[in-house]
């Protein structure tokens, strides 16, 4: 990344893909293999944070994992299985901050796959709010916390530890609001989620 932790050392930050959910108010089609612009929608997602600036991708597989590696062409992402996936996101959380420890990472970007209107300008944007290993950021669109969220390397354990159920992060930022930066991105994108059969025409 551009973003530095000192004048002469970069900052490196990783990406962490939550692929893992299964869809099930889209009658049970896991969200990683949806079709996007003609390929997996996982691909789409992983190339935006690989276009961000993220060399290292990390990417959180569980419903349909095999189905995923056999379709999606996902070169050089580390491919993390959460065999807990139905758990709710917090399972995923978890296995992609673990999967993490011990890398050289400075701080992470977590994204989700069924976000196809949040591009690399915004993920960059808020890349760029990183400042130290103990960062905490977030997308914004008009004033409301979203996606991405970058999270330093020194808060990675207390936010795996928080992590449970469909919440994700969401109890852990909720408790340190005051210390996020708010990265308002609502210019660069538009944070919808695809999870009904209605969201699907979103889908080019």
């Amino acid at each position: 990344m551009s973003e530095t932790t000192t004048e002469e050392t970069p900052a490196r930050i990783a990406g962490l893909l939550l692929a893992a959910g299964g869809g099930r108010r889209l009658g049970g089609r896991p969200k990683a293999l949806l079709e996007h612009r003609g390929r997996p929608l996982v691909e789409h997602a992983a190339g935006v944070l690989r276009a961000a600036g993220c060399e290292r991708v990390h990417v959180v597989l569980g419903a349909a994992a095999q189905a995923v590696r056999e379709r999606a062409a996902l070169p050089g992402c580390v491919l993390v299985d959460n065999p807990d996936w139905e758990r709710g996101m917090g399972s995923s959380l978890r296995a992609g901050l673990g999967s993490l420890a011990g890398t050289e990472a400075d701080a992470v970007l977590v994204s989700l796959v069924d976000q196809p209107g949040i591009g690399a300008a915004a993920m960059g944007r808020v890349a760029a709010a990183y400042r130290s290993r103990m960062s905490l950021a977030a997308a914004a669109y008009d004033g409301r916390r979203g996606h991405p969220v970058l999270l330093g390397a020194d808060r990675w354990a207390a936010v795996a530890a928080s992590a449970s159920g469909d919440r994700g992060a969401r109890a852990y930022l909720r408790e340190h609001e005051p210390a996020i930066t708010l990265v308002e991105c609502g210019d660069l994108a538009e944070p919808y989620d695809i999870d009904t059969p209605e969201d699907l025409r979103r889908l080019a």
